[in-house]
């Protein structure tokens, strides 16, 4: 952890005794992560909610899927035609979910004090502040790893102009010959994600790069859960 990330921590203070939000600033645990993805009725962190949640235990070298959490949520409006079109979650899909509120305390202590990692984390690591923040009138004091950064420096840094640079999910995926389980499920995205960062790490350490090509035209590709 950076001296300016230490910074952060401490002045989020840390709330006393057995508040929901404590655990999240005990130390990071040397050698853990958590994969952490959220479907939501958006992509606007101020407005939009969460509809499904599920986190990872990422340990050494290994994504451990016995230790995940998997939560369905019941938002107070109903998700839109085009939020449904993406994560295939309907009205009646959520109705059993509980409501964020419920969900939320089992979640932070899940996630402890570990790094967030993830694909395009800042939108999901503001959807969850957003919510500790109305429950509790705390902040997420969690380090974040992007997956799609780790994987520009293997692949583009440095790169000539005219290089086509493409951050996009999937092709993340195929780059680094993961399967592709299924996007826009709430597991299956932490899952991957946590896979890239597993081959991105590992490469970093050998100081090894992943081949790109030279095309006419740069194209920064969007990002998003």
């Amino acid at each position: 952890m950076t001296v300016l990330q230490t910074a952060l921590r401490l002045l989020r203070r840390r709330p006393r005794g057995d508040h929901p939000c404590a655990a999240l600033f005990e130390p990071e645990p040397g050698d853990e992560l958590v994969s952490l993805d959220f479907e939501t009725t958006g992509l606007d962190p101020r407005r939009d909610e969460i509809v499904a949640v599920a986190a990872v235990v990422v340990k050494a070298k290994r994504i451990l899927t016995s230790r995940r959490f998997e939560a369905v949520i019941r938002p107070a409006s109903a998700p839109t035609a085009t939020s449904i079109k993406v994560h295939g979650l309907r009205n009646r899909d959520l109705a059993d979910g509980r409501p964020m509120r419920a969900v939320l305390p089992e979640l932070l202590a899940f996630i402890a004090g570990r790094p967030l990692l993830g694909y395009y984390i800042d939108f999901d690591a503001r959807m969850l502040d957003r919510a500790i923040a109305g429950q509790y009138r705390a902040w997420l004091p969690n380090r974040r790893v992007e997956v799609s950064r780790l994987y520009y420096d293997r692949k583009y840094r440095g790169a000539p102009p005219g290089t086509t640079i493409d951050l996009r999910f999937a092709s993340i995926l195929a780059d680094l010959g993961i399967p592709n389980l299924g996007q826009h499920d709430a597991l299956n995205d932490a899952v991957m994600a946590a896979e890239i960062y597993l081959q991105l790490i590992d490469m970093q350490a050998r100081g090894a790069r992943l081949a790109r090509r030279r095309e006419a035209r740069v194209d920064v590709a969007p990002v998003g859960a």
